[in-house]
């Protein structure tokens, strides 16, 4: 049970219409919406006995709502920032993705008790299931480097370890003066760290809005004396604190992070998590007595006292969804930062190219590649080329369609919702190393398992596959049903993948030669049936080999009601799998060669077991490397990145739009214009 204190029970009776004086109630979407799905709409006037007035924190503005709300004798509610907030700062134009909604104070402000430390002083915090959470969510938000601001650069090494990590924050913030402290606190706390640490290396972060410009910080290059360091970069916070030896703070948010990374700081202020037994407090707080664990103040700080918020299902959601927006949003801006140029992309797929890749800095385009890798060199950008247009030995992160693509085919000119950039290889090239398969011989990070599981269990509920066309499920015989699915012949995946079986007609052959009493089901390729590329069957020979021949029809139905799978490189050969059903590969698609399918073809060393390589990923490995790692995602609706589990709700019944006939016109251009160069040549 999550039992809250009176007092902070008090914040669910939080009157429903709230007043306000401060222009960023009116300008900020976000906030209003937040608000909105907690019940309350924002109203300017006068308040009346049964409403109340909202003000943000201890702003320069609050005072015209306190006053107000003082002389009317009604409720008033202060508002900030979750601990987990965003991409970048609110200076730097991003929303929040959750709010402390308060009632009682502010969290930073000492000269009352905030709800957040009403629940760190009287909840009983004992419940398993909320402790195991954190725990996780804790695990996850380290694994995932992700800090309160998140424009930090991982590839960014920090000072050699052994230093102690002093925190700046910016002048004049509230959180300074309210915690109890002043500017010239901060050097006060540089004084202190080298006094008790004389033989130690001294590293000063500054705060990310100090790095981008936007506010100074309290300490200059002019601090940078003898074993003192400013450290400027956008050094990542995780990282820092795990080579940190001592950990000093005023009233940093990063002191709340040092101590889930399991130091012990010294605190100058008297932020929210002094107090609690978990801080070398140096001006303590006498009202807060309660000794807790790190893991029991994450869970009143992160799951407890905010109220979280899904931008991509415009919805109030849990940390963990949050934690799973905020690595896809950080994932993106961490591999497109520098920018890309993009080479052998069809002109109906840019706009797309542009939504997935482009949102830190614009794509260039270059059809040729070898120019296109000449103006990336030139311009310190990566160099994006299609995987199927990519000359061998090119330096290059190699785009396909991911595996959860969309509702209908790329043929057809749907955009896909997942993208793969690989910098290795591809997934359908089983003759060189690729990402996917680094990633499936890797550790599976904190909650992998269970996160692919509940993605595999909502997959297979709704009736999911790359495509999701729709179709029936013809009628059936009796009897062992095996599923053959064709294929285009002169796909990738085959000419690189296949080796002895390279048609539709030759895996039939195999099937039948091997299962001669077993109900051969045979699937048609959808792009095959449409008349768009190659791999039909002569009806005598498909007439001789199956029992039934399943055209326009369910694949998902399909594996569902058949026994096993046989195929070469198929998809659907991984989608079955998911379901649970036996699937003997002809061929080497990505999923073979791991113990978890029968194999016919040839399997590289590296994928095999070895003394080398004892271990084998099981089923939820190979789906959270497919599903989760590989692709990016991009929510259409909301039109940003998104988790897996977005996109999934989308193919499941969300709405996605379609192509307009501006787009399909252009499709016909340029392959018009493909089609002539290529003849002239």
């Amino acid at each position: 049970m999550n039992r809250l204190p009176p007092e902070v029970k008090a914040a669910g009776s939080i009157p429903r219409r709230l007043f306000y004086y401060n222009a960023g109630f009116a300008t900020q979407p976000r906030l209003r919406r937040i608000l909105a799905l907690s019940g309350h709409s924002l109203h300017l006037g006068l308040p009346g006995p049964n409403d109340a007035v909202v003000v943000w924190g201890r702003s320069p503005y609050a005072h015209r709502g306190e006053a107000i709300a003082a002389k009317r004798n009604v409720p008033l509610i202060r508002i900030e920032d979750a601990f987990l907030r965003s991409l970048r700062p609110g200076r730097m134009g991003d929303p929040p993705l959750g709010l402390l909604i308060d009632p009682q104070g502010v969290h930073f402000d000492r000269s009352a008790p905030s709800a957040l430390e009403l629940i760190l002083a009287s909840h009983a915090l004992d419940d398993s299931n909320l402790l195991t959470r954190a725990r996780a969510a804790i695990a996850r938000v380290q694994h995932l480097d992700l800090s309160k601001y998140n424009i930090h650069d991982p590839a960014l090494a920090p000072p050699p370890p052994g230093y102690v990590l002093v925190i700046d924050q910016t002048a004049g913030d509230a959180s300074i003066v309210h915690a109890g402290a002043t500017a010239g606190t901060f050097h006060d706390m540089l004084m202190l760290a080298q006094a008790e640490n004389p033989n130690a290396r001294i590293v000063v972060k500054t705060h990310p809005e100090s790095q981008s410009g936007h506010r100074p910080g309290h300490f200059t290059a002019a601090d940078s004396i003898g074993k003192v360091t400013l450290l400027t970069a956008p050094v990542s916070p995780q990282r820092l604190l795990q080579g940190a030896i001592a950990v000093y703070t005023v009233s940093s948010h990063m002191g709340f992070e040092a101590i889930m990374a399991g130091h012990r700081p010294v605190v100058l202020g008297q932020p929210f998590y002094a107090g609690w037994g978990l801080t070398d407090d140096r001006n303590p707080l006498p009202r807060r007595k309660r000794t807790l664990t790190k893991t029991q103040m994450f869970c009143a700080a992160m799951i407890l006292a905010p109220v979280w918020y899904d931008p991509c299902r415009d919805r109030l959601c849990q940390i963990e969804d949050v934690i799973d927006q905020l690595e896809a949003e950080t994932r993106a801006h961490r591999q497109d930062r520098h920018g890309h140029v993009a080479a052998g992309m069809r002109l109906w797929k840019r706009s797309r190219l542009q939504d997935f890749f482009g949102r830190e800095k614009p794509l260039i385009f270059q059809n040729d590649p070898a120019r296109a890798a000449a103006i990336a060199s030139l311009t310190n950008r990566s160099l994006l080329i299609w995987a199927g247009k990519a000359p061998l030995n090119l330096q290059a992160h190699r785009v396909e369609d991911g595996f959860l693509r969309s509702r209908g085919l790329g043929a057809n000119l749907i955009p896909p919702l997942s993208l793969v950039t690989d910098d290795l290889g591809i997934y359908y090239d089983p003759n060189c190393e690729s990402r996917l398969e680094r990633l499936i011989q890797q550790p599976l990070p904190p909650g992998g398992a269970a996160r692919a599981a509940a993605l595999t269990a909502c997959l297979v509920a709704h009736n999911i596959s790359k495509y999701n066309l729709p179709g029936l499920l013809p009628d059936l015989p009796d009897g062992h049903r095996i599923l053959v699915p064709g294929q285009v012949e002169d796909d990738a995946s085959i000419r690189l993948g296949a080796t002895t079986v390279r048609t539709n007609l030759a895996v039939l052959q195999a099937t039948r030669a091997a299962n001669p009493d077993a109900k051969i089901i045979y699937k048609p390729h959808p792009d095959v049936e449409s008349g768009l590329r190659p791999g039909t069957i002569p009806a005598a020979d498909l007439l001789s080999l199956a029992d039934v021949i399943a055209t326009n029809a369910d694949p998902i139905a399909l594996i569902t009601a058949c026994d096993e799978v046989w195929t070469m490189t198929s998809l659907l050969g991984f989608e079955a799998l998911i379901r649970g059903k036996p699937v003997t590969c002809l061929g080497t698609p990505f999923y073979a060669g791991w113990g978890l399918t029968r194999d016919a073809g040839s399997i590289p060393t590296r994928r095999q077991r070895t003394a080398d390589n004892p271990q084998r990923p099981d089923l939820n490995h190979l789906i959270h490397a497919a599903l989760i790692a590989y692709p990016r995602y991009y929510d259409p609706i909301s039109r940003r990145p998104c988790p897996p589990e977005v996109a999934l709700e989308r193919l499941a019944a969300g709405p996605l739009p379609r192509p307009g006939l501006p787009l399909r016109l252009l499709a016909k251009l340029q392959g018009i214009f493909a089609s002539q160069a290529h003849f002239w040549r």
